[in-house]
């Protein structure tokens, strides 16, 4: 694949390009959308039929830490 000089383009320049490459991403998707739902369904003849779903799947977002308070200190009995 060439390298692109993203210093060097224009904005217009930038903003085709990542069009392009958002076009080219929903194409892939698509694709492998289909070739995954075709093989679901040479699955469902082996058991129970696959769920079919509107929606797609959304990435699990990870918890941060949050930032605990300190619990009050427990006195030991002497």
């Amino acid at each position: 694949m060439a390298k692109i000089d993203l210093d060097a383009l224009s904005i217009e320049e930038l903003a085709a390009l990542r069009e392009h490459a958002t076009d080219k991403l929903f194409e892939k998707v698509a694709a492998r959308r289909a070739e995954l739902e075709a093989e679901l369904e040479k699955l469902a003849q082996y058991g129970k039929p696959a769920k079919k779903t509107e929606s797609a799947p959304v990435a699990k977002v990870k918890k941060t830490e949050e930032v605990r308070e300190p619990k009050e200190p427990v006195a030991k009995a002497a």
